[in-house]
């Protein structure tokens, strides 16, 4: 069992040493603001046509389709800004974290469009909706996806699809988001502009969990691009790679509850980048992550 804590240990260390170091950057209000608008379009895919016309309208947006996917909980919504040329994509997911929790199943299955292994049940719905949005495409315009809870795993796999077809990429937003790919398929794409909102004690983030027997397996779920995870008051915090993974630690000491029901809301998503507003404060990230969680104590015998 040393043995193994040990290569575990090392494991995590040189994904450390490689994790890419980027510059420090503090977001300002503009920032946040941005991502509000990006939260409106997202929460508006949970109401009626006319609610996501407006909220789309607003921001220089026209609807071309609109569509719900038969067979699974998401809908979608291709719209584009003629004066900007950009399309944006947004994918309702589910707002049940119950339900969320459940359909998140731990299997990984090679897709031809972006060249990785995809969680399998994300990947039939976003497959789906490639095909019924790819012909209403204009090649020359830069897509933008955005999505909720499994709404938000549609919207990333659907960016590194079109990427990988050759289109330009804006940004990827989502809200709730759990994992798709494994570390392979997260280096694929880190090119990609992708940011993940998290409130603190939403779960669903956090799935599929972390097995740390698997921890040296490079087909272990990983998270992709920054993670800026949302504070009640005018903070937040900004991890990526391995710091959002030991973030996980957190879903063995958690169990689905009434504050995690309401962390998952789109809602309560749009109340925390609102504080952000107003002066918004970079914090760091104390994690409680302890491997004596996973192994418990040290001192047994081996």
């Amino acid at each position: 069992m040393v043995s193994q804590k040990i290569r575990i240990l090392f494991f995590l260390c040189t994904l450390i040493a490689f994790q890419a170091q980027a510059a420090s950057k503090s977001f300002t209000a503009d920032n946040f603001t941005h991502w509000l608008n990006a939260a409106y379009i997202a929460d508006a895919t949970y109401k009626s046509d006319e609610d996501i016309a407006e909220a789309l309208k607003s921001q220089g947006y026209k609807i071309k389709h609109l569509q719900k996917i038969e067979g699974f909980s998401v809908a979608y919504v291709l719209a584009t800004n003629e004066k900007t040329k950009q399309h944006v994509l947004a994918v309702r997911g589910t707002s049940n974290i119950e339900n969320a929790i459940v359909d998140v199943a731990f299997v990984l299955v090679p897709d031809k469009l972006s060249g990785i292994d995809i969680h399998q049940g994300f990947l039939l719905s976003a497959r789906d909706i490639y095909q019924q949005v790819q012909p209403e495409i204009n090649p020359g315009y830069k897509i933008n996806t955005i999505g909720h809870s499994l709404g938000g795993a549609a919207a990333l796999i659907l960016a590194m699809m079109f990427d990988a077809q050759g289109y330009s990429i804006g940004e990827v937003i989502t809200f709730g988001q759990p994992k798709v790919t494994n570390i392979g398929g997260s280096q694929k794409f880190k090119h990609l502009n992708i940011t993940r909102f998290v409130n603190p004690k939403d779960v669903v983030p956090l799935l599929p969990p972390v097995d740390p027997m698997d921890l040296m397996n490079l087909s272990i779920f990983w998270h992709q691009g920054r993670e800026i995870l949302l504070y009640k008051n005018n903070q937040y915090s900004v991890l990526t790679g391995i710091d959002s993974m030991m973030r996980a630690a957190d879903f063995l000491n958690d169990m689905p509850s009434e504050q995690h029901l309401s962390n998952h809301f789109m809602s309560t998503y749009i109340t925390n980048i609102k504080t952000k507003l107003i002066s918004p404060e970079e914090i760091k990230y104390k994690s409680d992550f302890k491997f004596s969680d996973w192994f418990g104590s040290s001192s047994g015998t081996n």
